[in-house]
């Protein structure tokens, strides 16, 4: 690799391949040489696919049935997100050995700043990572691509240069040449809606923010106006952050047929609570609040949320708390999606439970979940089931 600020860039974004498809494969080979997309049921959503379905124009968010259409080939497969977390946990710590800078958006990908690491590891940032890019195929199973310049928003941007398995870098003297040829849409916090607006305005590229002035940017579109301006020429002054992002953890479920059954939702309210549960303690998190979400039959979004006396992240609480939020609401059905939450996230050991002394029996579960926990996690996901899972 030859760029003539090669040894002077510190700023890295290293974003996973495929993430949840390239999991699957790794755990299934027979999926290796097939077109995965993981995600669920004929009205779900593609969670994520991987290059050979994304050829065929799969894309993450596209209703399933129109993935089926455009790939009938491929092998669908339901998200695993215990074992996605569990693997993230392990690319994170190789991150931690790089530099104690890391600054993550999602499992599957994060911000490094390597400055001043060139001293500890007696190499370069750029050598460093591609060690690691290296190290994390070889033994984790997953590939990853980085991007490697000298901010955050211009170092996420490389990293999608080449992807799968890429490495592209931005230098301080091709930043404004290159960011000029890309579409509006990189410009990080430019969604469809802004897009949209823009291009109605002539701005379809970036280089057309370049035409021009701040003042005029910021009188057309007030604050955006002047991140479109700074963001155009590569300037981002944002700090790589250590700090956890994550703000909450949730899993939802579409239904193939709108459904109003009481039983029927409790059970998936069970194994949704099961879910961020595993992912929760997977992660060392409970929450303060338990949220259920629900979307009706005429796509009516309706959210319920209940602040605990205690931090939890035991399922049999999250269970108990979001089927209590559900019965007033079963009058508003049929749902085709429910999904189950908890949010206000902290360190696990923050406080108690949330057992009460109006409720005895508390402590008997959360003992029979424990040991659940431990079998679960010597024989499978799937060695232990309540009677509820089954509905």
């Amino acid at each position: 690799m030859r760029h003539p600020e090669l040894t002077q860039l510190d700023i890295a974004h290293v974003d996973c391949d495929a993430f949840y498809a390239s999991v699957e494969k790794r755990d299934n080979p027979d999926l290796r040489d097939k077109p995965l997309i993981v995600g669920g049921g004929q009205r779900g959503v593609v969670t994520t696919a991987c290059y050979l379905a994304r050829i065929k124009g799969v894309r993450s968010a596209m209703p399933m049935f129109q993935a089926r259409k455009l790939c009938p080939e491929a092998t669908i497969v339901p998200p695993r997100m215990a074992a996605y977390v569990e693997v993230s946990r392990q690319i994170r710590a190789l991150m931690d050995r790089l530099t104690p800078i890391v600054e993550p958006l999602s499992l599957d990908e994060a911000f490094l700043d390597l400055r001043g690491t060139q001293r500890l590891h007696h190499a370069p940032p750029v050598l460093m990572l591609a060690r690691f890019a290296q190290q994390v195929e070889a033994e984790i199973g997953v590939s990853i691509s980085v991007g490697l310049s000298h901010n955050k928003f211009l170092a996420k941007i490389a990293s999608d240069l080449d992807k799968p398995r890429g490495m592209a870098l931005i230098g301080k003297l091709e930043t404004e040449s290159l960011l000029a040829t890309l579409p509006i849409s990189k410009i990080w916090g430019v969604g469809p809606v802004t897009q949209a607006q823009l291009e109605r305005d002539g701005i379809r590229k970036i280089a057309d923010i370049l035409r021009y002035d701040e003042a005029d940017l910021a009188k057309k579109y007030g604050a955006i106006g002047l991140r479109l301006y700074a963001l155009a020429r590569g300037r981002d002054s944002r700090r790589v952050s250590a700090r956890e992002t994550v703000k909450s953890i949730s899993n939802e479920t579409t239904f193939f047929e709108d459904t109003s059954d009481a039983a029927l939702l409790d059970g998936h309210i069970w194994r949704l609570a099961l879910q961020v549960s595993d992912r929760a303690k997977a992660r060392n998190y409970d929450g303060m609040t338990v949220n259920l979400k629900l979307k009706t039959a005429g796509f009516q979004s309706v959210s319920r949320r209940r602040t605990l006396r205690g931090p939890t992240n035991l399922a049999d609480d999250i269970y108990r708390i979001a089927a209590e939020l559900l019965q007033p609401c079963l009058i508003q059905g049929p749902f085709r999606l429910i999904g189950v939450g908890i949010s206000d996230l902290g360190a696990v050991g923050r406080q108690a439970t949330t057992a009460d002394l109006l409720d005895p029996d508390a402590p008997k579960r959360h003992a029979a979940e424990a040991a659940s926990d431990k079998i679960r996690e010597k024989f499978g996901k799937d060695a232990i089931k309540k009677g509820r899972a089954l509905r």
